[in-house]
C-alpha cells in the first residue's frame, strides 16, 4: 500500500524545512521566466508596429496587421500548448527531474534568440521571432506540469497548497518584473534619444536605436531561467517518482534521508507487492474513466474558461486603456514614450492587483480550500466584468477613468486569489503518481487554448462595432463592452463546472488519488467524490 511507505508518510508528517523553500525557489524561478516571456510581448507589440509597418502620410502610427498581431501575440502560446502536452506525458516516462533542465535551456536559448531576431525585412524579423517565440513557447509548456508535480510530491500534506501556490505565484513576479525591466530600458533610451512626437514628425519619433527597447526587453527573460539551471539539476528525483513509478524504494529513500536529514528505511519488499496489486490502469482506461473521469473533465473546463477571460484581459491592457484615454492617443507620443506609458499602466495593474491575488491564495489555500477560493474567485470575476460592462460609457467619459482601472484592478485580483491559482495547483493532487505529470499537461494544455481563444479572439472581438472606427486592417467587432460581456460568461460557466473539481486540502497524494485502494477497487475512497469536503 502506498500509504504504508514510510518515505511517502515521512513526506506528507515533515515540518516546513529550508528544502521546502529551496524547492520553491528552484521551480518558481522557472514560473518567473514563464510569465516575464509570455506577457512582455504584450509591452512591445506597438513599438514593432511602428517600426516595421509604418505608412508614409499616414495620420497614426503604423500599427501590426491584424494576422501579425494575432501570430506574435499567439504563437508562444500554441508552443506553450504542445509543450504542455509533450513534456507533461515525458514527465511521467522518464521522470520529473530528467526532463525538467531541458524545458529551462529551451527557456533561456530562445529568449535570447526572439531578441536576436534577424532580417533586413519586417516579414523576416517578424517571421523569426514569430519561431522563436513558438520554440520559448514549447519550454514554457514544460515547466507547466513539471514544477506542479514536483512541488506537490515534495511538500507535507498540511501546507502543499501553499507551497505549489507560492511556486505559481512567481508568475505575478514575472508580469511585474517585465513591467519594471521595460520601463527602466525605455526611460533610459526615452532620456538619451530624444524624439518629438509622431504628429509633430512622423519619420523623427521613431528613432532607430528604437529597435534596441524590444530585443532586450525579451532578452533580459533568459537572465532567471539561466541562474537556477544549476540547482535544478542538483534536485534529486522526487520520492513518489522513485518509489511508485520507477520502483526503486532503495534509492526513495537514499534520496529523502539526504533532504529531510532523517533515517528511513528502504522497503523494496513493500514497493514490489504494492507494484504487484496495483491494477496499474492507464489515460484511456475505463478505469480511469471511472476514477478521474469527471475530475480530468472539471480541471480541463475550468482552466480553459479561465484563461480566455484572464490572457485575454492580461494581453490587451493597453488596448482597454487606450479606449478609456487612460494611455494618451498614439499620435501624441514617439515611439519609446508609448512602450514607457504602456509599460507604467501594466505595472501599476499587477502591483495593485496581479501580485497581491496570488499572494492571498497562498496565505488561505490550506485554510479556506481550494473549492471555495475557485468557486468565489469565479463569482467575483463574473460580478466585476459585468461592473465594467454594463456601465461602459459611464467608464469612457473624462474623469472616470480611475474608477475603471481599480475595478480592471479587482479583476485581476480575484482572478489570482481565485481559479488563476487553484487551476494550477488541484491537477497536480489529485490524480495517480505514474499519470500525475501527464494529467497536469492536458488540463494546462486546454488553459492555453482557452488563452489562444482569448489572444486571437479577443483582438478582432474588441474592435469598435463601426468598421470606420476599427483600427486599421481589422473588420468591425462587438466593442469592449461586449466583449466583456461574453468574458464574464465564460467566468460563470467556470463556475458551474467547478463543482466537478474535488477539495485536496489536508489529504495526502495518495489518499486524493485512490492509490491507497487500488487493489481494492471497492473500496470508498476520495476519487469517487466530485463535491467539496
Amino acid at each position: 500500500m502506498a500509504k504504508e511507505l514510510q518515505v511517502l508518510n515521512a513526506l506528507d508528517a515533515a515540518k516546513t524545512q529550508w528544502y521546502h523553500f529551496t524547492a520553491i525557489v528552484i521551480a518558481g524561478m522557472g514560473f518567473f521566466t514563464d510569465a516575464y516571456d509570455l506577457f512582455c510581448i504584450s509591452l512591445v507589440t506597438k513599438l514593432l508596429g511602428r517600426i516595421y509597418y509604418h505608412i508614409d502620410g499616414s495620420s497614426t502610427p503604423g500599427t501590426l496587421p491584424p494576422n501579425i498581431a494575432a501570430a506574435v501575440n499567439g504563437v508562444a502560446f500554441c508552443g506553450t500548448l504542445s509543450g504542455q502536452l509533450f513534456f507533461g506525458w515525458l514527465g511521467d516516462k522518464m521522470g520529473r527531474k530528467k526532463v525538467y533542465g531541458l524545458t529551462l535551456m529551451l527557456m533561456v536559448v530562445c529568449s535570447i534568440a526572439s531578441g536576436l531576431s534577424f532580417g533586413h525585412t519586417a516579414k523576416g524579423v517578424i517571421a523569426t521571432l514569430c519561431f522563436f517565440r513558438f520554440w520559448l513557447g514549447f519550454g514554457i509548456g514544460g515547466d507547466y506540469p513539471l514544477s506542479a508535480t514536483i512541488m506537490s510530491e515534495y511538500a507535507n500534506k498540511r501546507t502543499r497548497g501553499a507551497f505549489i501556490a507560492a511556486v505559481f505565484a512567481m508568475q505575478g513576479f514575472g508580469i511585474l518584473g517585465g513591467g519594471i525591466i521595460a520601463i527602466i530600458i525605455s526611460a533610459a533610451f526615452k532620456d538619451h534619444f530624444k524624439a518629438p512626437p509622431y504628429s509633430v514628425d512622423p519619420v523623427g519619433s521613431t528613432v532607430p536605436q528604437a529597435d534596441y527597447v524590444w530585443r532586450i526587453i525579451l532578452m533580459v527573460g533568459a537572465l532567471p531561467a539561466a541562474l537556477t539551471y544549476y540547482w535544478r539539476m542538483k534536485m534529486p528525483e522526487t520520492a513518489r517518482y522513485t518509489a511508485l513509478v520507477a520502483k526503486n524504494a532503495k534509492q526513495a529513500a537514499a534520496d529523502m534521508s539526504k533532504v529531510l536529514q532523517v533515517e528511513i528505511m528502504e522497503e523494496q519488499a513493500k514497493v514490489e507487492e504494492l507494484s504487484k496489486n496495483s491494477s496499474g490502469f492507464g489515460l484511456f482506461s475505463k478505469e480511469f474513466a471511472r476514477r478521474h473521469g469527471l475530475h480530468l473533465l472539471g480541471t480541463t473546463t475550468t482552466w480553459f474558461l479561465l484563461d480566455i477571460a484572464f490572457y485575454s484581459q492580461n494581453l490587451f491592457q493597453k488596448d482597454i486603456f487606450t479606449a478609456i484615454n487612460w494611455i494618451p492617443k498614439a499620435a501624441t507620443m514617439n515611439a519609446i514614450e508609448e512602450v514607457f506609458r504602456i509599460a507604467r499602466a501594466q505595472t501599476l495593474i499587477a502591483l495593485c492587483g496581479t501580485v497581491p491575488g496570488y499572494w492571498f491564495t497562498v496565505a488561505l489555500i490550506d485554510v479556506i480550500g481550494r473549492f471555495k477560493i475557485q468557486l468565489m474567485g469565479f463569482f467575483m470575476m463574473t460580478v466585476f466584468m459585468l461592473g465594467l460592462a454594463i456601465p461602459y460609457h459611464h467608464w469612457t467619459t473624462k474623469g472616470n477613468h480611475i474608477g475603471f482601472v481599480i475595478m480592471y484592478g479587482f479583476t485581476f485580483f480575484f482572478a489570482n486569489f481565485g481559479p488563476n491559482s487553484t487551476t494550477f495547483i488541484v491537477p497536480a493532487e489529485i490524480f495517480p503518481a505514474r499519470l500525475r505529470s501527464t494529467c497536469h499537461g492536458i488540463s494546462a494544455a486546454a488553459g492555453k487554448a482557452g488563452a489562444i481563444i482569448g489572444a486571437f479572439g479577443f483582438l478582432y472581438a474588441a474592435q469598435n462595432q463601426d468598421k470606420a472606427k476599427a483600427e486599421h486592417g481589422y473588420p468591425a467587432g462587438i466593442g469592449v463592452r461586449n466583449s466583456l460581456f461574453v468574458l464574464a460568461g465564460c467566468n460563470l460557466l467556470g463556475l458551474l463546472f467547478t463543482f466537478l473539481v474535488p477539495e485536496s486540502k489536508g489529504k495526502s497524494l495518495e489518499e486524493m488519488s485512490g492509490e491507497n485502494e487500488e487493489d481494492d477497487p471497492t473500496s470508498e475512497t476520495t476519487y469517487n467524490r466530485t463535491a467539496p469536503v
